[in-house]
C-alpha cells in the first residue's frame, strides 16, 4: 500500500476591510426605507461590522422616533 499525502490549499482570505462612516450611514438609510441594493447589502455582509450597523440601526430609530415625536408635537401644538 502506496501512502498519499492529501494536500489541502488554504484559500486566501480577504483582507476584512472597515465600512466607512459614509458607507454604514447609506446602508442604514437604505435598509430602513427598504431600497439597499444587493451589491450593497453583500458589501455589508463581507466587509462591514455588525456591532456598527447595530449600533447605527439603534441611533437612527431614536433620531426618527425624536424626530416624528417633534413634528407632532408642533403640529398640535400650533393647531390648538
Amino acid at each position: 500500500m502506496s501512502e498519499e499525502k492529501v494536500v489541502i490549499e488554504d484559500t486566501p482570505k480577504k483582507k476584512q476591510k472597515k465600512t466607512n462612516i459614509g458607507a454604514l450611514v447609506k446602508s442604514i438609510l437604505a435598509a430602513a426605507i427598504g431600497v439597499q441594493s444587493n451589491k450593497n447589502r453583500e458589501r455589508d455582509f463581507e466587509e462591514g461590522n455588525p456591532l456598527a450597523f447595530i449600533i447605527g440601526g439603534f441611533v437612527f430609530t431614536a433620531l426618527f422616533i425624536v424626530t416624528i415625536a417633534t413634528i407632532v408635537g408642533f403640529v398640535l401644538s400650533t393647531n390648538g
